[in-house]
């Protein structure tokens, strides 16, 4: 297969002719489902027992959902549709509150995933001149390979660093002059405050660009992050059970996420009835993976918020696009009876410039009540010995999280550094209230 990272013709596809697409590629995928016992039962259960049962795109709604339970259940080789000889890569998810979800790859699938992630990353305007630096873990998590193979395919010059070791990181950007980054959010901000202590200059760096993905993060962290490190920044959308990073992209015009339709189906249902939403209304993301042979996925429930713009971009890509993720249905904190997402509270945080690049949200058990304290670094221009101005910070950070989420919080400033940081998927909650047994 030929890399192909800019697909004029399927990338700005009429409406009807990529439904058609779509429809071709979901009874080819439907064959292979049905080749697993549990899809098999599923989609009997919903009157499909062979491809040809598939009439329209509208008949992938009589199939029920897929959820992460059902992949753990289907654990190790459940959803597996191809014999294992024919399987040259497996991807897991890290398992920390159950049995890993195992996706497996042939050799078609990890060519046409690499084919999306490239389309994404030259959606940004890079190129063979880029250097590009890969900051996040390899292994069995699929942000490490998935953006590797399709910045090579590219003809970017990729530099494999993986996470950690700031110091070795700082070090390749200056001798290989890296234009491009691929990290977590929370670790872009962590290199700035490190920039700092260890005396790299900015201008000593040739950086243009970073891909930041893999946990949710607000507007207001992307605009701290390109105004510190004076970088653009493009959000990126994937998942393991979609094959990784290459669902879902920004463009250059940072207008919403270019979703690709050739290769996944999207739905945004009501979280709890499960119905479809009007688009323009935040919900569940719902997918259907087109373009894998060896793990069928259909109507998988994401748990991501996000919801459907109603307008075209102005790229003249006619594929849908998605808003920023602004949480997970499972990261919602229920505080004395009011929901709340984390990203409400960094929303708040990261719009305040005194405020430092990290934060966490504990929430613990006062009798009978709930009580949130927001714990947040302050910036280097801050002296902690000055009682008068911290404390004035300390209220208006108090207040607007109060205008924000109705809930009066505890509100404790720290030394920059202070806080823990991960070089991975940054922990930003811990709820320390007792557990139901």
């Amino acid at each position: 297969m030929i890399y192909q990272y800019w697909d004029e013709k399927m990338e700005t596809l009429p409406r009807p002719e990529l439904e058609a697409y779509q429809l071709r590629q979901l009874k080819a995928v439907v064959s292979y489902a049905l080749k697993t016992p549990f899809y098999r039962e599923r989609l009997g259960g919903a009157g499909i027992r062979r491809a040809d049962d598939v009439k329209s795109l509208e008949d992938l709604k009589r199939v029920p959902f897929t959820t992460k339970h059902d992949l753990r259940d289907g654990f190790p080789y459940g959803f597996l549709s191809i014999p294992q000889e024919e399987v040259v890569r497996l991807h897991a998810s890290s398992g920390t509150t159950g049995a890993p979800t195992t996706i497996y790859f042939n050799k078609e699938d990890i060519a046409r995933w690499t084919n999306f992630v490239a389309r994404c990353i030259y959606g940004t305007g890079c190129n063979r001149a880029d250097v590009f630096q890969n900051m996040i873990s390899y292994g069995l998590f699929t942000g490490g390979l998935g953006f590797h193979q399709g910045g090579e395919a590219v003809g970017m010059l990729v530099i494999p660093s993986g996470t950690g070791n700031t110091s070795r990181q700082f070090r390749l950007m200056r001798d290989f002059g890296v234009t491009v980054l691929h990290a977590t959010p929370s670790f872009l901000l962590y290199l700035e405050s490190m920039m700092r202590e260890e005396g790299v200059l900015r201008e000593s760096l040739k950086l243009k660009k970073a891909f930041a993905g893999a946990e949710p993060y607000s507007e207001d962290t992307r605009r701290r992050i390109e105004e510190l490190l004076k970088i653009d920044v493009y959000n990126s959308y994937g998942l393991s059970e979609m094959n990784g990073p290459g669902v879902a992209f920004e463009c250059q015009r940072k207008d919403g996420l270019h979703l690709w339709e050739d290769g996944y189906i999207p739905e945004i249902v009501d979280p709890d009835s499960l119905e479809p939403l009007p688009d323009g209304e935040i919900g569940e993301l719902v997918l259907t993976c087109l373009c894998r042979e060896a793990s069928p996925m259909l109507r998988y429930r994401t748990r991501d918020l996000s919801a459907f713009y109603t307008e075209p971009c102005a790229c003249g890509r006619t594929h849908r696009r998605i808003r920023r993720i602004t949480g997970r249905t499972d990261d919602m904190l229920i505080i004395n009876g009011v929901n709340v997402f984390p990203s409400q509270i960094e929303e708040v945080i990261m719009a305040i410039k005194e405020v430092g690049n990290n934060y966490l949200i504990v929430v613990e058990k006062e009798g009978v009540l709930d009580r949130l304290t927001v714990k947040t670094e302050v910036g280097p221009s801050i002296f902690m010995d000055d009682a008068r101005p911290l404390n004035a910070l300390k209220e208006r950070i108090r207040k607007t999280i109060q205008a924000s989420i109705t809930i009066n919080p505890r509100v404790e400033l720290h030394q920059p550094g202070a806080l823990p940081v991960s070089e991975g998927k940054a922990k930003r909650v811990q709820d320390d209230r007792p557990r139901d047994v």
